[in-house]
């Protein structure tokens, strides 16, 4: 059996880096995420890479492992605090943030 991948694609309030974001699982693409949806990818069990991206702008790199029928949930927005928003102008990984999020689940 595998373990699956959920992204959201959610924000509260104005983003103005609201485009679909590109899914990179371990250097691959994996799929797109639109605003306000949610997806999920069959993964294998172990160890992963995790990356969003919506052109030159980009998540920084997450690692996370996958256990046997697990969901592991993610939640990626382009909103971001001002310092952060201007910096990310001149450093695109941190344009677009990835945070796990407490729906893990095993199934």
């Amino acid at each position: 059996m595998a373990a699956t991948l959920k992204l959201t694609h959610k924000s509260i309030g104005v983003e103005v880096r609201r485009g679909a974001y590109d899914i990179v699982v371990d250097g691959q693409q994996a799929g797109s995420l639109e605003m306000n949806d949610t997806i999920e990818i069959p993964i294998e069990v172990g160890h992963h890479t995790l990356q969003v991206r919506n052109g030159r702008n980009s998540s920084r790199t997450k690692t996370f492992d996958a256990a046997e029928s697990q969901t592991v949930a993610f939640r990626c927005t382009g909103k971001s605090f001002l310092p952060i928003f201007l910096a990310s102008f001149f450093v695109p990984s941190l344009a677009l943030q990835l945070r796990r999020t407490a729906d893990d689940r095993s199934l």
